[in-house]
């Protein structure tokens, strides 16, 4: 059971003012300081996640332009690259046509040259032919005394 005591209740009014009296005086300014450093802390812990954050974005931001520029140019390098390949695969596609077009040129001269070489080597050989049967034709011919006269006289009326 419950018995009220109205000692007990003053003595613990007393004493509870005591306590706050107390804690008002030595305790309950630190507690509100710490506290209030604490909130503090906390707001200035947020505005530099807050700035660390946004800093974070710019430097995404920057990395994306950076990112989009190496790539173009890598673009640009390859583009180059390919185009100047095409470039020196033509120029020694076209130095081959010329070495092969010169090649030609110089077998067909080469073989032009030999063609008129054996051309006249064999008239060369006709004509030594020629002259070799002429000469026995007229040989056979001019054995005989009458024949020669008659030769002579021939050759003199065509020429007048």
């Amino acid at each position: 059971m419950i018995s009220f005591d109205p000692g007990l209740i003053i003595w613990t009014t007393i004493i509870f003012t005591l306590l706050l009296v107390v804690l008002k005086k030595f305790a309950w300014k630190p507690i509100l300081h710490a506290v209030d450093e604490r909130n503090q802390l906390i707001k200035e812990s947020l505005q530099e996640a807050e700035k660390a954050r946004t800093e974070m974005s710019e430097l995404t931001a920057n990395n994306e332009k950076i990112m989009t520029q190496a790539r173009a140019d890598r673009d640009v390098l390859l583009k180059e690259a390919r185009d100047m390949k095409n470039e020196i695969i033509a120029q020694a596609k076209e130095q081959a046509n010329n070495e092969a077009e010169k090649l030609v040129s110089s077998a067909r001269e080469q073989i032009s040259n030999e063609k008129m070489k054996a051309l006249t080597e064999l008239k060369n050989q006709v004509a030594d032919l020629s002259i070799e049967m002429a000469e026995k034709v007229l040989a056979a011919e001019l054995k005989d005394a009458e024949k020669q006269k008659e030769l002579v006289s021939k050759a003199l009326r065509d020429n007048n």
